[in-house]
């Protein structure tokens, strides 16, 4: 079959790429390569990057859509931040064309809340996500919230089938820093997950009191060994996801969607459920359908 579209989901850390057909069906697939990071030190930068990548599907007249933080401020093309509400239709009108050796580029733009607010809130990247459930499950008047658990993890409402608000949590940066740079993380050591103690930082989450306070008792309970080591950085992750959710989740009667992959989603999926919300687990591929319907929505294919 002939390649009609290169999707290409590009973080800070990771790179997924699919060549698709006329129908958006994928005929290749790749989810190795290096994140904006890396990719910005080797030879060539981005271009040479993307060249190594996948440069047997490049040519061709074969469009390339791109979104992620390879349009951010350290990423290949800045694409500007679109207020909301927002829906596939802006996107697509919003592209940022690059023309480069290897053909025609488009950058998605991201998406920003409150930007004449005092704290103003963005995303990249995730708003492709939850355009591509959207058009999967043909809800085009979808009420609802996505959670996007990751290193900034994203709550956004959707109203009418319209990224309408969001917000952002550190929780996994600051679960990160904890766990390898903090002196909690010099009482853990690795082990498989272990779920009675992601449970219990789970109701540590949800207690009262401040949570630098909460996160400390991680510390002290490893050292009176009601807290083995190995115990240590899945007690740390509940009490983190239990706090946010604590915070973040909607009433019983509003529906949550999670948008991730393995381990860390189905922890917030637990975090949810003990919550009372009935949380589900998005199909995966969500970024693929999000380029391909804002391609489609711009003509491109």
């Amino acid at each position: 079959m002939t390649a009609r579209l290169i999707g290409i989901d590009w973080g800070t850390s990771s790179f997924r790429a699919w060549r698709m057909d006329a129908a958006g069906r994928v005929l290749d697939s790749l989810d190795t390569g290096p994140g904006i990071l890396a990719a910005g030190q080797e030879p060539g930068g981005f271009p040479g990057a993307l060249e190594r990548a996948v440069g047997p599907w490049l040519g061709r007249g074969v469009p390339v859509i791109a979104s992620g933080m390879i349009t951010s401020r350290n990423g290949w093309v800045e694409t500007p931040y679109l207020p909301l509400p927002l829906d596939a239709a802006a996107l697509a009108g919003a592209l940022v064309r690059h023309r480069a050796g290897l053909g025609d580029l488009h950058f998605v733009c991201g998406a920003v809340d409150g930007a004449d607010g005092p704290a103003p809130d963005v995303m990249r990247g995730e708003e492709t996500e939850i355009i591509g459930h959207l058009a999967a499950a043909g809800h085009d008047q979808a009420q609802g919230l996505f959670v996007l658990p990751g290193t900034h993890s994203k709550w956004a409402q959707v109203r009418g089938g319209r990224l309408a608000g969001f917000r952002s949590v550190m929780t996994g940066e600051v679960f990160a820093l904890l766990r390898d740079r903090s002196i909690l993380g010099r009482l853990a050591v690795p082990g498989p997950f272990d779920a009675p103690a992601f449970m219990r930082g789970l109701d540590a989450g949800r207690a009262q009191g401040p949570l630098l306070a909460r996160i400390f008792a991680a510390r002290s309970l490893a050292l009176l060994e009601r807290l083995a080591p190995a115990q240590v950085a899945d007690y740390l992750s509940g009490l983190l996801i239990g706090d946010e959710v604590a915070r973040m989740a909607p009433p019983p009667q509003v529906p949550v969607t999670i948008i991730g992959r393995g381990d860390l989603a189905e922890r917030y999926r637990i975090a949810l459920s003990q919550a009372g919300a009935a949380a589900r687990i998005a199909p995966p591929g969500m970024a693929r359908q999000g380029l391909w319907t804002i391609a489609r929505k711009a003509g491109i294919v």
